[in-house]
């Protein structure tokens, strides 16, 4: 399972010397019910679904993302892969463009952010975010 970026991860980004805009896709797979364990202050009075904390992260999230200069490309329900192996779902494919590199990491550096990302912890099962620049 994969949730969060690794400081090697990164460091290995940064190193790319990424310039211009960068696209960011990520594949998320959802828990059935939301898990505050690694961040027990923003538990929600009712248990809720995974899909439902994620909304949640998005909505607190939203205004940074903007300020960032951020934009949401595309954003869907997925499922099963055509080609991949057969047991592998996601549930969202969201893609995201950011004006740089930089304006991705102010973000995610924000305190803001950190005080909400554990919404996006929280409702992740699993997840992918490849970095991606045009040619």
């Amino acid at each position: 399972m994969y949730i969060s970026p690794t400081p090697e991860s990164i460091a290995e980004l940064m190193q790319r010397g990424l310039t211009g805009p960068v696209t960011m896709l990520n594949l998320l797979r959802f828990r059935k019910q939301a898990n505050y364990s690694e961040n027990p202050e923003l538990t929600p009075d009712e248990p809720i679904s995974g899909a439902a904390a994620y909304q949640i992260y998005m909505e607190h999230v939203g205004p940074l993302f903007a300020a960032a200069g951020g934009e949401v490309i595309l954003s869907g329900s997925a499922g099963a892969l055509l080609i991949g192996p057969q047991d592998a779902r996601w549930d969202q494919v969201l893609i995201a463009r950011y004006p740089d590199l930089g304006a991705f990491v102010a973000m995610t550096q924000d305190r803001q952010y950190h005080d909400t990302a554990g919404h996006r912890t929280a409702a992740l099962e699993d997840s992918r975010l490849l970095p991606i620049v045009a040619d």
